[in-house]
């Protein structure tokens, strides 16, 4: 078996508008899918409002627990823009008006008037981050050790995303194939499917109905790091549900 490298991430949803409802979130299934394709495994997502304990301990959690801590919202120039001040009192450093930010903000408001107390809040930098260069409104996200903050508005937090991508160390990637059950439900197969499990060590296997409006159908979907694993776990698989009795 091939010698396997594990990079993991939580994200941290920040905001009462997502915990209320009034804005749905897009954020994560787009870093979830990025994360698995270059080999980084998303262990898990908190939401919290717009709260520094709530925002603090969750960083200090989350960033302690797992390789990156990607968290989006509240990097914004409203009071309610809090993030950037928790992360720093999470890591214990300072935060003021960063003069790399202030000239991206200059960029996009050249006219001083226009450059308020307000939009300048959203130049205020830990100390010791990393910027992430925010190539729509320029206000930039930054990265503070393991910790990347990004800002909530799917098209900015994608654009800083991407930025921050190439930064990042990755993992040995997860491959996945999937197997169609014929028809059989969960049912009868979930003993099966469970000796399967406890046979392969290092092998992620689950089961995944759907519907299409008509009938149920399920997908066995089997993951592991090494591919001769994962062929040997699918194959294994296939062999259980046809031993199986025939759908009627």
């Amino acid at each position: 078996m091939s010698e396997t490298t594990l990079v993991t991430a939580a994200i941290l949803v920040i905001g009462d508008e997502i915990l209320s409802g009034r804005t749905k979130d897009k954020n994560i299934g787009y870093i979830a899918e990025y994360l698995t394709a270059v080999g980084i495994d998303l262990r898990e997502v908190r939401i919290v409002p717009d709260d520094e304990d709530e925002i603090v301990t969750a960083v200090r959690v989350l960033s302690g627990r797992y390789t990156y801590l990607f968290t989006t919202g509240g990097i914004g120039p409203t009071h309610d823009d809090i993030t950037a001040d928790c992360i720093a009192k999470a890591a214990g450093v300072g935060i003021d008006h960063d003069p790399r930010a202030v000239a991206m903000l200059r960029e996009r408001f050249p006219n001083p008037a226009d450059l308020n107390e307000a939009r300048l809040r959203m130049a205020r930098i830990p100390f010791g981050a990393e910027l992430i260069d925010n190539p729509i409104s320029r206000a930039p996200g930054f990265m503070l050790g393991n910790i990347i903050v990004m800002a909530g508005v799917p098209s900015i937090m994608q654009a800083m995303f991407e930025n921050v991508l190439p930064r990042l160390k990755t993992g040995t990637k997860l491959l996945a194939q999937s197997i169609d059950s014929g028809g059989r439900p969960e049912g009868a197969y979930a003993s099966g499917l469970g000796a399967v499990q406890k046979a392969f060590e290092g092998v992620i296997i689950g089961s995944y109905p759907s519907f299409d409006g008509k009938r149920f159908q399920n997908q066995i979907v089997v993951r592991a790091r090494d591919e001769v694993l994962l062929k040997a776990a699918a194959e294994a698989v296939q062999a259980m549900l046809d031993g199986l009795p025939p759908q009627a």
